[in-house]
């Protein structure tokens, strides 16, 4: 089974000063309602340490495989809850420059595995709002970086 959840925002930022936002690791803790904290060299081929999860869900740790760390365009990691094939999330983040130098900022996951019937409500509410919350955040984040330089 297969299913992916999609968001997307309009940040008031360049894609470099949203880029900076989103890779300061150490800060996720202090503004991000979604992904509590990420750790590790995000490097294509490494592993990350991510913990993540809805605000008032239990956060889950995760050691997800970096697919892609590209500046100020993408980053894309592959994780697996517990073995791979029974339920297995590639999370993306996409930073596409807009003419006015603004940033559509493309957040979604593509879920796969037998797991993944049983988890679709979830995947469908709490999860997609997480993403949401984190668009949000972001964007916030991001704006005041801007006002602040």
């Amino acid at each position: 089974m297969q299913k992916e959840i999609k968001t997307q925002i309009h940040i008031n930022a360049t894609p470099q000063q949203v880029w900076d936002v989103l890779t300061d690791f150490e800060k996720h803790g202090q503004w991000n309602p979604f992904i509590r904290s990420i750790s590790g060299i995000a490097k294509e081929g490494n592993k990350i340490k991510v913990v993540l999860g809805p605000q008032g869900d239990k956060p889950m740790t995760f050691n997800p495989k970096v697919l892609a760390f590209k500046e100020a365009q993408e980053f894309r990691w592959l994780g697996h809850l517990f073995s791979p094939g029974i339920f297995d999330g590639e999370h993306y983040f996409e930073l596409m420059e807009n003419v006015d130098g603004s940033t559509t900022f493309i957040h979604g996951e593509k879920f796969k595995g037998m797991l993944v019937g049983m988890m679709a409500k979830k995947l469908d509410t709490a999860i997609k709002q997480g993403f949401e919350a984190m668009n949000k955040a972001l964007k916030k984040q991001a704006e005041e970086y801007v006002f602040a330089t």
